[in-house]
C-alpha cells in the first residue's frame, strides 16, 4: 500500500508541475496532516476554586446568578449553633459577553459593599498544532465600601471607599481529574485605618481540584500574604471545599477561617486561625441561565 502512494505521489507531482496545490495534495496522501489543536476544557467545575475565582468563566450569552454565604465561627459552642446565627452573605450576576471576557456586580453584607468586576482569558490550555502549557486569565475589580461614615462631621471623600483587586488566574489540567491555580495578587486601598498601614498588597494564591466522581470533587485554596504590616496584623486565607454539580447547579460546601466574601476582604482581612477553631463554615449556589441562544 506504501509503494502505491508513493507512486501516486510522484505521479501527482508529474502531472501538476510541482506546483504549491500538488504539494499540499501530497502530504493529504501521504497523511502528512498537521496534528489537531485540542484544548482544555473543565479545570474547574464553576467560576470560584472555593472563595478566589478560578479561570472558569460563562460561555457567552449566559448569566450566571451566585449565591456565596458565609456562617459564624464553629468555636462559639451551642448557644450560638456553632455559628448558625450568625451570616455574611454575597448576591452576585456574572455575564459572558463572548468566550474569552466577562463582567460581573455583585453587593456583600461585610462593609456593605458593592463590586464589579471583569474577567478576560488571555490565554487557553491546549495541545497539538499550538502547544499552551497553562491557561490564563486576568481578573479586575473594583469595591465601593457603603457603610456610614464614622464621623460624619469631618470631610470625607467618595474616593475614600474605593479598592481595588489585579489577578492573573494561572491554571493547568494535569488530567481529567486534577487541576492547579495559580494567582499573583495586588489588593490596593485608598484608606487604610492608621498611617502605617499598607494601601498595597502583594499576594499569592495557589489552589487545586481533585475530581472524584463526575458531578464531585474536593477543592483546596489558600493565599499567602507577602511580608508587612497587613501580615503582621492579618491571618493567611485557607479554605477547603467540596463541589457537588446538579444539572444547571453548583453547589460548593467549605470550611474557611475567612469571614468577608470578596477578594479585597478575605486575601487582607482574614482573621481566623484554624489551630483555634476559627473556623466559619460557607457555600456558594451558582445557577446558570443561557440567555444568547443555542450558541454554545
Amino acid at each position: 500500500m506504501n509503494v502505491i502512494k508513493q507512486l501516486a505521489a510522484i505521479c501527482l507531482l508529474v502531472y501538476s508541475g510541482g506546483g504549491l496545490n500538488a504539494q499540499d495534495d501530497l502530504m493529504d496522501l501521504l497523511g502528512d496532516d498537521k496534528p489537531a489543536t485540542e484544548y482544555a476544557w473543565g479545570t474547574f467545575k464553576t467560576t470560584r476554586v472555593v472563595l478566589n475565582q478560578s479561570i472558569q468563566a460563562p460561555a457567552k450569552g449566559d448569566l450566571i446568578f451566585i449565591i456565596s454565604h458565609h456562617f459564624g465561627r464553629l468555636n462559639q459552642g451551642a448557644y450560638d449553633l456553632f455559628g448558625l446565627d450568625q451570616a455574611t452573605i454575597r448576591f452576585g450576576l456574572e455575564y459572558g459577553i463572548s468566550n474569552r471576557l466577562t463582567v460581573g456586580v455583585g453587593r456583600s453584607t461585610y462593609k456593605k459593599l458593592y463590586d464589579g468586576f471583569v474577567k478576560f482569558k488571555l490565554l487557553q490550555q491546549s495541545s497539538g498544532e499550538r502547544d499552551m502549557p497553562v491557561t490564563v486569565s486576568y481578573f479586575g475589580s473594583m469595591g465601593v465600601n457603603s457603610l456610614r461614615w464614622e464621623n460624619p462631621d469631618r470631610v470625607n471623600y467618595f474616593s475614600s471607599r474605593l479598592s481595588y483587586v489585579h489577578q492573573l488566574l494561572i491554571a493547568r489540567k494535569f488530567s481529567s481529574a486534577f487541576s492547579i491555580q495559580i494567582t499573583p495578587t495586588l489588593v490596593h486601598r485608598n484608606l487604610v485605618a492608621l498611617r502605617d498601614d499598607q494601601n498595597t498588597v502583594f499576594a499569592l494564591g495557589a489552589g487545586g481540584r481533585l475530581k472524584l466522581t463526575q458531578r464531585m470533587s474536593i477543592n483546596a485554596e489558600y493565599f499567602y500574604l507577602m511580608p508587612g504590616k497587613t501580615a503582621d496584623n492579618f491571618d493567611n486565607s485557607l479554605s477547603l471545599g467540596f463541589d457537588i454539580e446538579t444539572g444547571g447547579h453548583v453547589f460548593q460546601l467549605f470550611f474557611t477561617n475567612s469571614v468577608p466574601i470578596n477578594e479585597n476582604g478575605f486575601i487582607t482581612e482574614t482573621q481566623g486561625d484554624w489551630l483555634n477553631g476559627d473556623i466559619y463554615f460557607g457555600f456558594n449556589i451558582t445557577r446558570t441561565f443561557t440567555l444568547g441562544g443555542k450558541n454554545h
